[in-house]
C-alpha cells in the first residue's frame, strides 16, 4: 500500500514580495510542483497592497489545490512599523489557505532553517543551495520563492498530517498533563 499524496505550499511572507512554493509529498520523496512571488506595488496604500498579495495568493492556491500550508512566523525587529506591516503580510498568507478550509501550520525561522540546512542561522544563499540539492529538478524564481520552497520543504517533515500530534496534547490536556 503506497502512501497518500500530498499536496503541500509553503509561503514566506512580505510586504513587497511574498514567496510562495508547492512540492508533492508521497511517503518520504518530495517532487517540486511550481515556485514564484506575488508582489506589491509600493506605489499604492497599505490596504490595496494587501488586496493585491491575497488575490496572487489566492490564484496561486486556486491553481494548485494544496491539501496543506505553512506559513513562516514573523520575527520582530527594531523597526517596529516593518515588522507590522509583516504581521499583516503574514496575516493575508494565513488567511488565503484557511478560507479554502486548508489547514495551515506554522514555523519559526531557525526551525525552517534547521530542517533544511541543519543549522538554525544559515544565510539565505545556503538555504537556496539545500533547496535546489533536495529539489533538483525546480527551476527557483528567486529568493522569496526558495524561502517558500523551505517552508514547505519543513512542511514535509514536520507536518502533523495525522493528526496525531494534536490528539497527543489534547489527551495529556484531559489528564491535567502541563505542556
Amino acid at each position: 500500500m503506497s502512501a497518500a499524496k500530498r499536496r503541500l505550499i509553503g509561503l514566506d511572507p512580505g510586504l513587497r514580495f511574498t514567496g510562495w512554493g508547492i512540492v508533492d509529498m508521497q511517503g518520504s520523496k518530495l517532487t517540486h510542483i511550481g515556485n514564484g512571488a506575488v508582489r506589491s506595488d509600493a506605489s499604492l496604500s497599505l490596504a490595496e497592497r494587501l488586496l493585491q498579495l491575497d488575490e496572487g495568493l489566492d490564484e496561486v492556491v486556486q491553481e494548485y489545490a494544496p491539501d496543506h500550508a505553512a506559513v513562516e512566523q514573523t520575527f520582530v525587529n527594531r523597526d517596529g512599523a516593518a515588522t507590522l506591516k509583516l504581521g499583516q503580510a503574514r496575516a493575508v498568507c494565513l488567511l488565503v489557505p484557511a478560507r479554502r478550509h486548508i489547514g495551515v501550520s506554522e514555523y519559526a525561522p531557525n526551525f525552517i532553517k534547521r530542517s533544511v540546512t541543519g543549522s538554525g542561522h544559515a544565510d539565505k544563499h545556503q538555504i537556496k543551495t539545500m533547496v535546489q540539492m533536495m529539489l533538483p529538478q525546480a527551476e527557483i524564481a528567486n529568493e522569496h520563492a526558495a524561502d517558500a520552497l523551505a517552508v514547505a520543504i519543513t512542511l514535509a517533515h514536520a507536518g502533523d498530517f495525522g493528526g496525531k500530534m494534536q490528539a497527543a496534547i489534547e489527551r495529556a490536556e484531559t489528564k491535567g498533563a502541563v505542556i
